[in-house]
Protein backbone atom coordinates (compact mmCIF):
# COMPACT_ATOMS: atom_id res chain seq x y z
CA UNK A 1 0.00 0.00 0.00
CA UNK A 2 1.28 3.33 -0.82
CA UNK A 3 1.94 5.53 2.47
CA UNK A 4 0.00 9.15 2.19
CA UNK A 5 1.61 11.98 3.74
CA UNK A 6 0.01 15.25 4.41
CA UNK A 7 -0.13 18.51 2.33
CA UNK A 8 3.06 20.81 4.14
CA UNK A 9 2.16 24.24 5.46
CA UNK A 10 3.49 27.02 3.23
CA UNK A 11 5.04 27.78 7.20
CA UNK A 12 6.68 24.10 7.89
CA UNK A 13 10.04 23.25 8.42
CA UNK A 14 11.91 22.99 4.87
CA UNK A 15 14.21 20.08 4.87
CA UNK A 16 16.17 19.55 1.99
CA UNK A 17 18.30 16.05 0.89
CA UNK A 18 20.75 15.57 -1.69
CA UNK A 19 20.33 12.73 -3.50
CA UNK A 20 23.79 10.42 -4.56
CA UNK A 21 25.88 8.97 -1.59
CA UNK A 22 22.37 10.55 0.19
CA UNK A 23 19.59 8.61 -0.22
CA UNK A 24 20.97 6.38 -2.98
CA UNK A 25 24.35 4.55 -2.86
CA UNK A 26 26.71 5.97 -5.52
CA UNK A 27 26.35 8.68 -8.21
CA UNK A 28 23.72 7.89 -10.11
CA UNK A 29 24.35 10.02 -12.83
CA UNK A 30 27.71 8.40 -13.67
CA UNK A 31 25.43 4.79 -13.49
CA UNK A 32 23.01 6.29 -16.27
CA UNK A 33 26.26 8.09 -17.95
CA UNK A 34 28.72 4.66 -18.11
CA UNK A 35 25.57 2.56 -18.95
CA UNK A 36 25.29 4.45 -22.35
CA UNK A 37 28.70 4.42 -23.15
CA UNK A 38 29.00 0.82 -22.87
CA UNK A 39 25.94 0.04 -24.95
CA UNK A 40 28.18 1.03 -27.39
CA UNK A 41 31.60 -0.07 -29.00
CA UNK A 42 32.56 3.44 -29.94
CA UNK A 43 31.17 5.38 -27.34
CA UNK A 44 33.64 2.83 -25.23
CA UNK A 45 36.90 3.82 -27.95
CA UNK A 46 36.20 7.51 -27.05
CA UNK A 47 35.74 7.19 -23.38
CA UNK A 48 39.10 4.89 -23.12
CA UNK A 49 41.17 7.60 -25.51
CA UNK A 50 39.88 10.74 -23.58
CA UNK A 51 40.42 9.17 -19.89
CA UNK A 52 44.20 9.99 -20.06
CA UNK A 53 43.10 13.67 -20.13
CA UNK A 54 39.63 13.94 -18.64
CA UNK A 55 39.97 11.10 -15.92
CA UNK A 56 42.55 13.38 -13.76
CA UNK A 57 40.15 16.52 -14.31
CA UNK A 58 36.79 13.91 -12.46
CA UNK A 59 39.03 13.40 -9.84
CA UNK A 60 39.90 16.86 -8.35
CA UNK A 61 36.57 19.19 -7.25
CA UNK A 62 37.41 22.33 -8.89
CA UNK A 63 37.47 20.57 -12.58
CA UNK A 64 35.22 17.60 -11.71
CA UNK A 65 32.20 19.55 -13.43
CA UNK A 66 34.56 19.46 -16.85
CA UNK A 67 35.84 16.42 -16.81
CA UNK A 68 32.47 14.40 -16.42
CA UNK A 69 31.57 17.24 -19.33
CA UNK A 70 33.72 15.04 -21.56
CA UNK A 71 32.27 11.73 -20.75
CA UNK A 72 28.49 12.69 -20.92
CA UNK A 73 29.23 14.08 -24.17
CA UNK A 74 30.18 11.07 -25.62
CA UNK A 75 27.30 8.87 -23.60
CA UNK A 76 24.81 11.11 -25.45
CA UNK A 77 26.11 12.05 -28.44
CA UNK A 78 23.74 12.18 -31.39
CA UNK A 79 20.72 12.93 -28.82
CA UNK A 80 19.32 16.54 -29.71
CA UNK A 81 16.21 17.26 -27.26
CA UNK A 82 15.45 17.06 -23.50
CA UNK A 83 12.09 14.95 -24.23
CA UNK A 84 14.72 12.37 -26.17
CA UNK A 85 16.89 12.29 -23.28
CA UNK A 86 14.26 12.02 -20.58
CA UNK A 87 13.25 8.72 -22.50
CA UNK A 88 16.30 7.67 -22.41
CA UNK A 89 16.68 8.18 -18.63
CA UNK A 90 12.87 6.06 -18.05
CA UNK A 91 14.25 3.83 -19.66
CA UNK A 92 17.73 2.65 -18.26
CA UNK A 93 15.65 3.02 -15.08
CA UNK A 94 12.76 0.16 -16.00
CA UNK A 95 15.49 -1.65 -17.27
CA UNK A 96 18.20 -1.54 -14.05
CA UNK A 97 15.40 -1.55 -11.59
CA UNK A 98 16.80 -4.46 -9.86
CA UNK A 99 20.16 -2.79 -8.93
CA UNK A 100 18.39 0.46 -8.24
CA UNK A 101 16.22 -0.49 -5.79
CA UNK A 102 19.29 -2.29 -3.96
CA UNK A 103 21.00 0.96 -3.98
CA UNK A 104 18.21 2.89 -2.21
CA UNK A 105 19.58 2.75 1.18
CA UNK A 106 16.97 2.09 3.92
CA UNK A 107 17.73 3.66 6.82
CA UNK A 108 17.98 7.49 4.32
CA UNK A 109 14.12 6.54 2.77
CA UNK A 110 13.18 6.53 6.56
CA UNK A 111 14.38 9.38 7.43
CA UNK A 112 13.36 10.69 4.39
CA UNK A 113 9.49 9.59 5.51
CA UNK A 114 9.63 10.64 8.83
CA UNK A 115 10.29 13.77 7.65
CA UNK A 116 7.01 13.87 5.26
CA UNK A 117 4.63 12.32 7.97
CA UNK A 118 6.00 15.45 10.00
CA UNK A 119 4.00 17.69 7.26
CA UNK A 120 7.78 19.23 6.88
CA UNK A 121 8.08 20.34 3.03
CA UNK A 122 10.97 17.79 1.54
CA UNK A 123 13.05 19.16 -1.45
CA UNK A 124 15.60 17.15 -3.41
CA UNK A 125 18.38 19.29 -4.32
CA UNK A 126 20.88 17.54 -6.93
CA UNK A 127 23.61 17.48 -9.26
CA UNK A 128 22.25 14.16 -11.08
CA UNK A 129 19.50 15.07 -14.13
CA UNK A 130 15.94 15.94 -12.28
CA UNK A 131 14.26 13.59 -14.52
CA UNK A 132 16.77 10.43 -12.65
CA UNK A 133 16.14 10.92 -9.34
CA UNK A 134 12.21 11.73 -9.63
CA UNK A 135 12.29 7.82 -11.39
CA UNK A 136 14.20 6.50 -8.91
CA UNK A 137 12.23 7.85 -6.25
CA UNK A 138 8.96 6.79 -7.77
CA UNK A 139 10.03 2.97 -6.74
CA UNK A 140 9.45 4.16 -3.37
CA UNK A 141 6.53 6.04 -3.78
CA UNK A 142 8.26 9.76 -3.59
CA UNK A 143 7.85 11.03 -6.92
CA UNK A 144 5.82 13.33 -5.95
CA UNK A 145 8.77 15.30 -3.96
CA UNK A 146 9.84 18.50 -5.62
CA UNK A 147 13.15 17.59 -7.47
CA UNK A 148 16.18 20.07 -8.16
CA UNK A 149 18.60 19.12 -10.50
CA UNK A 150 20.97 20.42 -13.20
CA UNK A 151 19.05 21.39 -16.02
CA UNK A 152 20.47 19.36 -19.28
CA UNK A 153 19.80 20.63 -23.22
CA UNK A 154 21.46 20.39 -26.67
CA UNK A 155 25.08 21.16 -26.78
CA UNK A 156 27.52 20.40 -29.89
CA UNK A 157 25.46 17.44 -30.86
CA UNK A 158 24.81 15.52 -27.63
CA UNK A 159 23.46 16.62 -24.23
CA UNK A 160 25.07 18.59 -21.54
CA UNK A 161 24.32 20.60 -18.49
CA UNK A 162 23.10 24.33 -19.48
CA UNK A 163 23.17 25.11 -15.68
CA UNK A 164 24.65 22.60 -12.99
CA UNK A 165 22.95 22.13 -9.53
CA UNK A 166 26.32 22.19 -7.49
CA UNK A 167 27.77 24.30 -5.01
CA UNK A 168 26.97 27.79 -4.85
CA UNK A 169 24.93 27.56 -7.60
CA UNK A 170 23.14 24.78 -5.76
CA UNK A 171 21.79 27.51 -3.36
CA UNK A 172 21.09 29.90 -5.93
CA UNK A 173 18.52 27.12 -7.97
CA UNK A 174 16.72 26.71 -4.74
CA UNK A 175 16.37 30.41 -3.50
CA UNK A 176 15.25 30.99 -7.25
CA UNK A 177 12.12 28.20 -6.50
CA UNK A 178 11.37 29.99 -3.01
CA UNK A 179 12.94 27.53 -0.51
CA UNK A 180 15.48 30.10 0.97
CA UNK A 181 15.55 29.38 4.87
CA UNK A 182 16.44 25.60 5.32
CA UNK A 183 15.81 24.11 8.76
CA UNK A 184 17.80 21.03 7.77
CA UNK A 185 20.17 19.71 5.26
CA UNK A 186 21.04 16.33 4.40
CA UNK A 187 24.50 15.53 2.16
CA UNK A 188 27.38 13.93 1.74
CA UNK A 189 29.57 16.36 -0.03
CA UNK A 190 32.24 19.08 0.39
CA UNK A 191 30.55 20.79 -2.46
CA UNK A 192 27.34 21.50 -0.44
CA UNK A 193 28.99 23.44 2.09
CA UNK A 194 26.80 26.43 1.05
CA UNK A 195 23.95 24.07 1.80
CA UNK A 196 24.90 22.80 4.93
CA UNK A 197 25.83 26.15 6.20
CA UNK A 198 22.66 27.80 4.96
CA UNK A 199 20.78 24.89 7.18
CA UNK A 200 19.83 25.75 10.75
CA UNK A 201 20.59 21.81 11.13
CA UNK A 202 22.95 20.70 8.67
CA UNK A 203 23.54 16.72 8.93
CA UNK A 204 26.34 14.84 7.13
CA UNK A 205 25.89 11.58 5.71
CA UNK A 206 28.31 9.18 4.05
CA UNK A 207 30.95 11.70 3.73
CA UNK A 208 34.41 10.15 2.41
CA UNK A 209 36.28 9.07 5.33
CA UNK A 210 39.31 11.57 4.33
CA UNK A 211 36.23 14.42 4.59
CA UNK A 212 35.05 13.27 8.71
CA UNK A 213 38.01 15.81 10.16
CA UNK A 214 37.07 18.51 7.44
CA UNK A 215 33.35 18.68 8.07
CA UNK A 216 34.13 18.72 12.09
CA UNK A 217 36.44 21.72 11.65
CA UNK A 218 34.20 24.01 9.02
CA UNK A 219 30.36 22.91 10.68
CA UNK A 220 29.28 24.28 13.58
CA UNK A 221 30.56 21.92 16.78
CA UNK A 222 27.87 19.17 17.71
CA UNK A 223 27.18 18.96 13.97
CA UNK A 224 26.29 15.37 13.25
CA UNK A 225 28.05 13.12 10.74
CA UNK A 226 26.22 9.92 10.13
CA UNK A 227 26.89 7.08 8.66
CA UNK A 228 23.45 5.31 6.59
CA UNK A 229 24.55 1.98 5.04
CA UNK A 230 27.39 3.12 2.52
CA UNK A 231 29.87 0.24 3.62
CA UNK A 232 32.91 2.30 2.17
CA UNK A 233 31.87 5.95 3.90
CA UNK A 234 32.72 7.39 7.04
CA UNK A 235 30.49 9.01 9.53
CA UNK A 236 29.11 7.70 12.81
CA UNK A 237 26.74 4.53 12.34
CA UNK A 238 22.89 5.47 12.80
Amino acid sequence: MTESHPVPRDDAPLVVFDFDHTLYDGDSGSHLFAWLIRRNPLRMLAALLITPLFGPLVALLPTRRFGISGYVWIATFGLHRAREFNGIIDQYVRVHEHDIRARLLPQALEVFAAHRRAGDRVVVATGAPPELARAILAFVAHQDVPVIGSEVGPRLGAMGATRHCHNEEKMRMLRERGYGDIAIAYSDSAADLPLLKAAKAPVVVNPKRSRVDYFRRVLPAGTQILNWGCADRGGDKA
